[in-house]
């Protein structure tokens, strides 16, 4: 496989899972702005969306959309433990979370970008900060107790979780009002396979 990635982008999310399901696979660094690769290419020809992460298979086809990649690399390592079998009510918990995630955290921290600002104004700025508090104060409660979003299993889950979290220090926006996830982020950067994917997108 051959995963097309940002550097501190969410396609740290499916580069987790990959060294965490022990697959092999590639790496290939995408300019965001200007839509390339590394060898000048269009990157639009291998995404359409002009987005990461894009998946290229084995077997041929691009697979896009983070949650919907962390699942299928999942799947192909099921000793692994990184997502419940297909049909379980685990399963719909971790894909519940997954949702969660992406439209209400990852969707909700980009107005507060300093790429944005000149586009988003500060009203609005101050106002999505509240809301995205309200939603990680759900997160810190979900973590109560727990190693981890579901108990004390790494999940898929987890490494979206960690991945939109790691962007907020960078932005100013401070965690320390939510303990569970400061202590949920510390524990997720401890794990070796995020520490490799980590070094590895520091070199890229």
């Amino acid at each position: 496989m051959k995963l097309y990635y940002k550097p501190g982008a969410c396609s740290l999310s499916p580069h987790i899972v990959l060294r965490e399901a022990g697959l092999p696979f590639d790496l290939v660094k995408v300019d965001l702005a200007a839509k390339t690769l590394e060898d000048g290419s269009d990157f639009r020809a291998v995404n359409p969306k002009g987005q990461v992460p894009a998946l290229a298979l084995d077997g041929g086809g691009i697979l896009t959309e983070g949650a919907v990649i962390v699942q299928y690399i999942a799947d192909r390592a099921p000793d692994s433990g990184l997502i419940p079998p297909a049909g379980s009510l685990e399963r719909y918990r971790v894909q519940e979370l997954l949702n969660f995630i992406g439209s209400e955290l990852h969707k909700g921290v980009v107005p507060l970008f300093p790429m944005l600002k000149d586009v988003v104004s500060e009203t609005y700025k101050g106002f999505a900060a509240k809301v995205l508090g309200a939603k990680l104060a759900l997160l810190d409660h979900e973590l109560e107790g727990k190693a981890y979003l579901t108990g004390d299993r790494f999940t898929v889950a987890d490494a979206y979780a960690f991945t939109v979290l790691s962007w907020l220090p960078r932005i100013g926006f401070d965690l320390t009002p939510w303990p569970n996830l400061v202590a949920f982020s510390e524990r997720v950067a401890a794990r070796p396979a995020v520490q490799a994917a980590l070094a590895a997108e520091a070199q890229g």
